[in-house]
């Protein structure tokens, strides 16, 4: 295992079953929902009982934590799983460690509000994104003042409020104080990358960090870490693993984080919106500087600069112009070259996978996780 030299493995990985596979990851997912109601519905007794007027508060918190992918809990349980076979002194419990990593959801929850409101996004997961949801519960309730102003406000919170909430169950999650005290740092430098990524995605909108390396720079910190490297590391932590299973894992959540971001890129503008939940021309409209326009500029004519001068960004902007921002996209070969990278990326994780000396559970369940992640439509 990880104190030990590593196996040397073949270059396939023996994926879980797909019975196997799905019903663990909806265990996984079960117990996580689970954790999140029974938290969730404490602190709606607590704001409900502070002033009835906050249950809103707590009614978006639950909507943006309902009905997520759960991979970045799946991917801490899995890092803990894969160090397990190390540790020398008692295990953690495993319905503790399932209730620890549900936090993950709630960073999640925070990251995404937070990144809506910079962004201008109108939906999120197939409903009004939070700033235009309390936006609208600001006109419907004939308040006073900007209701715009008070979405962003009231959003700014409701992000706030879900990192916060994920230090307590973290806390009070039920793992042992050794495996907390461990647990703390990699949560610290994870919440911190969370929030200097979103920086240097504000940085790039306004010109900043140019070209496909800058691309690369937000997605790692703003994205890629804090879903795979960072959860994986963060179970090891909690299993008590040394130094080592940080670097195992980095091998592994690095390139996965990326290649999950970049399927996330291509989707946001390629996607089925019923399947996504989230309008294709959001990304397009927002003007979001990912590694799919720097290398649609890099190929472009002269007509096709003007065009991502002109459309990109541009919120008055229609049908017409995404559909030329698409066939930009795609004729300048970016969307290939993202989709070759994405391949790339995948392939360098799981020969990381098929080699790292943890379980080989764990190697089975991470190669499954790590398919899923990168060949998702949603």
């Amino acid at each position: 295992m990880i104190t030990g030299a590593a196996e040397q493995h073949g270059p396939v990985v023996r994926a879980l079953p797909p019975s196997l596979a799905t019903a663990d990851l909806g265990r996984i997912r079960g117990a996580v929902s689970a954790a999140l109601t029974g938290f969730l519905e404490e602190q709606r007794a607590t704001l409900s009982g502070m002033d009835p007027s906050l249950t809103p508060v707590v009614d978006e918190v639950c909507a943006l934590a309902d009905g997520g992918k759960r991979l970045r809990p799946a991917f801490a349980y899995w890092g803990w799983r894969g160090v397990t076979e190390d540790v020398t002194g008692p295990s953690e419990d495993d319905a503790a460690v399932l209730r620890a990593v549900a936090a993950l959801e709630f960073v999640h929850a925070s990251a995404l509000v937070h990144d809506d409101v910079m962004d201008g996004a109108l939906t999120r997961r197939g409903r009004p994104a939070t700033h235009i949801g309390f936006a609208a519960r600001h006109g419907d309730g004939g308040l006073s003042g900007d209701g715009g102003t008070f979405g962003v406000g009231a959003a700014i919170l409701v992000g706030d409020l879900a990192l916060v909430w994920s230090d307590e169950l973290l806390r009070r999650s039920g793992i042992s104080a050794p495996a907390l005290a461990r647990a703390r740092s990699v949560w610290d430098t994870m919440r911190t990358e969370v929030t200097a990524g979103q920086y240097l995605d504000l940085l790039r909108a306004a010109g900043g960090l140019p070209g496909a390396q800058g691309a690369l720079t937000v997605a790692r910190y703003k994205s890629a870490g804090y879903t795979v490297q960072r959860p994986l590391q963060l179970g090891a932590a909690i299993g008590g693993a040394g130094p080592r299973a940080a670097d195992v894992y980095t091998a592994i959540g690095l390139p996965l984080g990326e290649a999950f971001q970049l399927r996330d890129d291509v989707l946001g503008v390629f996607g089925d919106p019923a399947v996504t939940g989230k309008s294709a021309d959001d990304d397009l409209r927002e003007g979001k500087q990912t590694l799919l326009v720097a290398l649609a500029e890099e190929e472009a004519d002269e007509a096709g600069r003007r065009l991502l001068d002109e459309a990109l960004g541009d919120p008055e902007a229609g049908e017409e112009q995404f559909a030329a921002l698409r066939a930009l996209i795609e004729d300048t070969g970016a969307r290939t070259r993202v989709e070759e990278r994405i391949a790339e990326r995948t392939a360098t994780a799981r020969a990381a996978i098929a080699d790292a000396p943890i379980a080989a559970e764990a190697r089975a369940a991470l190669d499954a996780l790590a398919v899923a992640a990168t060949t998702r439509t949603a």
